[in-house]
């Protein structure tokens, strides 16, 4: 590509000099981001493209926009579903009505304890 620019005549924009070498273990563990914090932001990223390209498609007036938007879309949800089979797979994943149960069992054991052993 470069080659081609110069015999045009196209000038090359600065190249960004290059990143150092990182190591991870230098990363202090409290600074890095762990796997489900990273696969939940591009979830929720995925999630919110899928909103916006609606929305475009419910505004638009030309078929075509709405057709290529609606292509977007399908490819955003092929990816969504991707990240939801991966989240399962991974254990990142926890379902509402598992953690809704965990915290009803809390509550009642916490009522018990308390009605036994009052602080």
């Amino acid at each position: 590509m470069q080659d081609l620019l110069k015999a045009n005549g196209i000038g090359l924009p600065p190249s960004p000099p290059d990143r150092p070498n990182a190591n991870l273990e230098s990363i202090p563990a409290g600074a890095r981001f762990t796997d489900p914090e990273i696969s939940a932001s591009i979830s929720k990223d995925a999630a919110a493209g899928l909103v916006t390209c609606s929305q475009v498609i419910g505004q638009s007036i030309r078929e075509d926009i709405a057709m290529m938007y609606g292509q977007f879309h399908m490819a955003k949800a092929q990816f969504g579903l991707k990240m939801l089979k991966l989240n399962k797979e991974k254990g990142w994943l926890i379902p509402l009505l598992y953690t809704i149960m965990n915290l009803r069992i809390a509550k009642v054991k916490s009522a018990f304890f308390r009605r036994f052993f009052p602080y």
